[in-house]
């Protein structure tokens, strides 16, 4: 699915979803009933209603396949971004054990990472776009200087352990969320979807051929459930754009200074 649709507003997305899928409930309908001579509409007919339960249930098995899919792609986005700012806030904490141009230091290189990942990274995961072939320079300078730093007692030593622990922690968030911006629901699998969407509607028309009104209430029924389920995974799809997109805001929650200046910038296109 290209970026634009991606990023409409929901309201916009519902409208777009529902009116195609009601148009063409409505072109099933118009299709069927042309077809529907005397002579077609005994054997129309002759079509079981028995069929019809187990086509619901195996749209319905499929629409769970995809789902499934959809919301663990957005349950490890989320994770990836709170596991990042987390490290990145313990690095934070246990520097206060070193001296002050240490932590200086420190403090300047997350912020540099904290305001390229707001103001580059996002836009970039949000097109897919973004690769790991870039490395993230203040974080790697950040783990550079902790493994230089010369403890000078235990609990420094320990802070310094921990402190490479948790900046290898994030660098590996940070893998995991441009990993995952570059995951969504496939072609094939959307194909898919829609085939057995416009089967049950042609079932659904032909076993109601010979009752227009019952026919009708029933595909724009079924057209209805179709249609929320699709508008459900297309506004999840890419985790990393749209209005329910998975944004940067752990991030600058971890320096406050920086928050004010995140917060001018958007987390996608």
């Amino acid at each position: 699915m290209s970026d634009w649709l991606h990023t409409l507003p929901i309201i916009w997305m519902t409208v777009l979803v529902f009116g195609l899928t009601y148009l063409i409930a409505l072109a099933v309908l118009a299709m069927v009933t042309m077809l529907a001579s005397e002579e077609r509409m005994r054997s129309f007919k002759a079509i079981s209603p028995g069929m019809l339960p187990p086509l619901g249930i195996l749209f319905g098995l499929f629409v769970a396949f995809t789902a499934v899919q959809v919301w663990n792609d957005n349950d490890r986005a989320t994770a990836a971004v709170d596991r990042e700012a987390s490290a990145l806030r313990a690095v934070l904490i246990l520097s206060a054990t070193f001296p002050v141009a240490s932590q200086a230091r420190l403090r300047s290189l997350i912020r540099g990472h904290i305001e390229e990942a707001a103001a580059r990274e996002w836009p970039s995961m949000a097109h897919q776009t973004a690769t790991l072939k870039i490395v993230p320079h203040y974080l790697a300078d950040a783990l550079m200087l902790t493994l230089a730093l010369t403890p000078g007692s235990e609990g420094q030593r320990l802070a310094q352990r921990e402190m490479a622990i948790e900046l290898e922690s994030a660098l590996d968030a940070r893998r995991q969320r441009i990993i995952i911006s570059r995951s969504q629901v496939g072609l094939l699998k959307w194909l898919c979807l829609f085939v057995q969407a416009a089967s049950v509607l042609f079932a659904i028309a032909l076993v109601h051929s010979d009752k227009p009104l019952a026919s009708l209430i029933m595909l724009v029924v079924f057209a209805t459930r179709a249609a929320a389920c699709t508008l459900l995974i297309l506004a999840y799809d890419r985790p990393f754009i749209g209005q329910l997109a998975v944004g940067p805001d752990p991030l600058p929650q971890v320096m406050p200074e920086v928050q004010s200046i995140t917060q001018a910038e958007p987390s996608h296109p």
